[in-house]
């Protein structure tokens, strides 16, 4: 399988008053995300998987250079359109890898049922199959979340803005799209995230102030395990 290209990514934690000033200025330059509806955001849901051991999280925590993650994904509560997802981060670089999922699909994988990973065409679905065994990859925590995305295109550029970080916690109902779930942030903590491939546009470099913030470590995987 063809590694995809890597992209840089910076993340910020931003308050209230930032978001409103930010979300004025891009939507002069940037384009909405195509997912986005009437209100200009849409809801994310992932169910992460991790070892038993639960190698994702602590590579994360400790800090290891090297570290990657799977997951599920869909939107707006419409598990019509399922994606599976291998996030692979060095230091400051990242990439993701995506293999589309049926419904029908992600109920086998759910329940346990997983050889016809292995005997799928895609390759990402066969190394996930193989991640399962060798690492006994399961079902770990959901992680549901509003998000606000533009795309700048010179540099490639995609910036989002998440917020009502929310954790089903030990719940593995990842199609229930009336899931309880309990807030895991304060209702003004938002997550910036800036993405792009060579280089970060002056442009969108000032609007979003870098130099005047601290860049995080922000993980909303690490986030929702905080409780278990």
């Amino acid at each position: 399988m063809e590694q995809p290209k890597l992209r840089h990514e910076i993340k910020h934690y931003i308050n209230t008053s930032d978001y409103i000033t930010l979300v004025n200025r891009l939507k002069h330059i940037a384009v909405p995300d195509s997912f986005a509806g009437s209100d200009g955001s849409y809801r994310v849901r992932s169910l992460y998987f991790d070892s038993p051991d639960n190698r994702a999280l602590m590579d994360k925590i400790n800090g290891i250079s090297r570290r990657e993650k799977f997951r599920l994904r869909f939107y707006n509560n419409d598990p019509s359109f399922i994606r599976l997802e291998k996030k692979s981060k060095i230091n400051s670089l990242c990439w993701k890898e995506k293999a589309p999922l049926s419904r029908k699909e992600c109920v086998k994988l759910l329940g346990n049922d997983m050889n016809w990973l292995l005997s799928s065409n895609n390759a990402l679905l066969q190394e996930f199959y193989i991640r399962i065994r060798q690492q006994l990859l399961c079902p770990k925590t959901i992680v549901d979340y509003r998000r606000e995305a533009y795309i700048f295109e010179p540099g490639n550029v995609r910036i989002t803005l998440d917020s009502q970080l929310q954790s089903a916690l030990f719940s593995q109902d990842f199609l229930n799209p009336k899931l309880p779930t309990i807030a895991m942030a304060p209702p003004a903590t938002i997550i910036l995230e800036v993405k792009f491939d060579e280089f970060l546009p002056e442009l969108i470099r000032d609007i979003i102030q870098t130099n005047q913030r601290r860049s995080s470590s922000i993980s909303k995987y690490a986030a929702c395990r905080a409780l278990g």
